[in-house]
């Protein structure tokens, strides 16, 4: 398999073209990324943003652009529908037609209202702003698809391994919630194996924790123990254990010292932490210091494609988040 799967994913694009939302039309990443997918025929670009601004910036930075579809929130000639729907999105909060207007002019806010309106199919935003900047409006107005009660993410982290194929791993969550529940880290579970599925990976999970079975006390142990349990009476055909730890979790060696019983310890893919501070670190630890790709975080739960850019983002991970974005849709 390629690197994340991306010659698939280019392949079923190629059958069903997208358009893909792009909230920071004047960023020279944005607009490298957006020039490498018009030189192709499977992803089109939206820039949101200014037309003489983005044009400006295109040149400055010396990328072809031309091609891209342009559209300025100031001028949008669909406003007033656009408006009414998000009066209706947020009737509950009483929101009066100015200040949906005015709301909309923001363009994390408008280029969600583009894919609820189904003028794109996908959206990729925060090269320049907050995760919660990208998952606030998803949730207000793209909301979590049936059977999802809040919105996770996941990393998917690759590198080349020595046989020549790449090691693959799947992380949750490390970005959205910050201290979930037994029941919501089954959720995140679920979902972090659909992900990991999509790019290859036949998930091994791994609830981790400070314990290994027992070897340690508390309740985050706790925690991670009954979490795993729950998410194996979901899913029996899921290879799952917990509370392992990270060592217990993928080195053979230690798992045949620690649980030589388990099938899943030495040999985990697929890793949920047990919140938002271990989840966060332990992928940059992966990213920085054992030299992974990390795509991601990769929104998960939502009834459609969003997904959010790490403002140290370069224009190449850029490229590749929004194959992968559009590709879920």
């Amino acid at each position: 398999m390629a690197v994340l799967g991306f010659g698939q994913m280019i392949s079923m694009l190629k059958k069903s073209p997208k358009k893909i939302v792009f909230t920071e039309g004047t960023d020279p990443r944005i607009l490298e990324a957006a020039s490498r997918l018009l030189a192709s025929n499977f992803l089109s670009p939206i820039l949101v943003g200014d037309a003489e601004e983005i044009a400006n910036a295109a040149e400055e930075s010396g990328y072809n652009i031309r091609g891209a579809e342009v559209i300025d929130p100031k001028n949008f000639d669909r406003m007033d529908e656009m408006a009414e729907l998000f009066c209706e999105l947020r009737k509950s909060k009483g929101v009066t037609m100015e200040q949906a207007k005015q709301t909309l002019l923001q363009a994390n806010y408008f280029g969600t209202m583009l894919v609820k309106m189904g003028l794109a199919h996908a959206l990729l935003g925060g090269a320049t702003y907050s995760t919660a900047d990208t998952v606030r409006p998803a949730l207000q107005l793209i909301k979590t698809k049936p059977g999802s009660s809040i919105v996770s993410s996941c990393f998917i982290l690759v590198r080349p391994a020595a046989t020549g194929d790449n090691e693959v791993f799947a992380m949750g969550d490390c970005a959205i919630n910050i201290h979930p529940t037994e029941d919501e880290l089954v959720e995140i579970a679920l979902e972090t194996c659909q992900c990991a599925r999509i790019f290859g990976v036949d998930p091994k999970v791994a609830f981790l924790s400070y314990s290994t079975f027992g070897s340690g006390k508390g309740e985050d142990v706790d925690k991670m123990r009954n979490a795993a349990a729950k998410t194996k009476a979901k899913a029996p055909d899921i290879p799952i254990a917990g509370e392992l730890q990270f060592d217990a979790a993928v080195s053979p060696r230690v798992a045949r010292t620690k649980c030589p019983e388990s099938e899943v310890a030495g040999h985990a893919n697929t890793f949920i932490f047990p919140d938002i501070n271990a989840g966060n670190i332990g992928y940059k630890i992966a990213q920085r210091m054992g030299n992974f790709e990390a795509y991601g975080p990769i929104l998960l739960g939502l009834s459609a494609p969003i997904n959010d850019l790490s403002r140290g983002c370069s224009a190449s991970e850029v490229y590749s988040m929004a194959i992968i974005t559009a590709a879920l849709a």
